[in-house]
């Protein structure tokens, strides 16, 4: 094939009442049945608890997880089924991606430990913006009176 593949990404949200171990609970059973259903995920994550837009089910808050996988497409209306079913999905989503296709990405959580494991001391820098230099925009003017062509008398 060439580089240009298809693929499937659903982001699905959870309760945010739930226990973390039951969130990766869910997300290993989702995992699961997908391979069951003749799918292969190219990567997953847990996106973190997130304000949303607009209430659903008396919920302000959900656990955001994304999962990317592929198949023949008739593992997406298996996998969807199980979490309409679910209660503690509130809201589910498939999208079909054309690209290249995703590289696994290790969490935030396990990235940021593993490099706290490597240098202990090490400080955490500010996010801060750095100055944006201004244009100069001297000369911009003095090439437009350069290229006016003077009225012969």
């Amino acid at each position: 094939m060439n580089d240009q593949q298809s693929y499937y990404e659903t982001m699905y949200i959870l309760r945010p009442d739930i226990a973390e171990d039951e969130v990766t609970n869910h997300i290993d059973k989702y995992n699961k049945l997908l391979e069951e259903f003749g799918g292969s995920i190219l990567d997953s994550q847990m996106r973190g608890k997130r304000r949303l837009a607009y209430q659903i089910a008396k919920h302000r808050e959900g656990i955001y997880v994304q999962l990317s996988h592929q198949g023949d497409g008739q593992h997406i209306f298996k996998i969807e089924k199980a979490m309409r079913l679910s209660e503690d999905v509130i809201r589910y989503m498939t999208v079909k991606q054309e690209g290249p296709l995703p590289k696994p990405r290790p969490s935030n959580k396990n990235a940021s430990e593993s490099e706290k494991k490597d240098n202990p001391d090490a400080k955490v820098e500010s996010k801060e913006m750095e100055p944006v230099k201004s244009a100069d925009l001297s000369t911009s003017g003095k090439e437009n009176t350069e290229t006016k062509e003077k009225p012969v008398s």
